[in-house]
């Protein structure tokens, strides 16, 4: 009987320490900073895929124009 309350108590008292832990707001910036870099990278990743999609013509002028001056060198 003895084991068996020593069990529960020890049940517990990890229960307390489990329900502790995720009070705990330590690592919560840490999680915000990296989801801001997520939707930041992946803005940024968007709007370059979009550029390129929309503007072709764009690209190439600026590759005509380098390799233009590459072949003047």
């Amino acid at each position: 009987m003895k084991f068996i309350v020593a069990l529960q108590t020890r049940m517990e008292a990890l229960k307390a320490q489990a329900l502790g832990c995720l009070k705990k707001q330590e690592g919560q910036n840490t999680i915000e900073y990296v989801l801001m870099l997520v939707v930041v990278v992946g803005v940024a990743g968007l709007a370059g895929v979009l550029i390129k999609n929309y503007m072709p013509e764009l690209f190439e002028q600026i590759k005509g124009k380098i390799t233009g001056n590459m072949e003047s060198m």
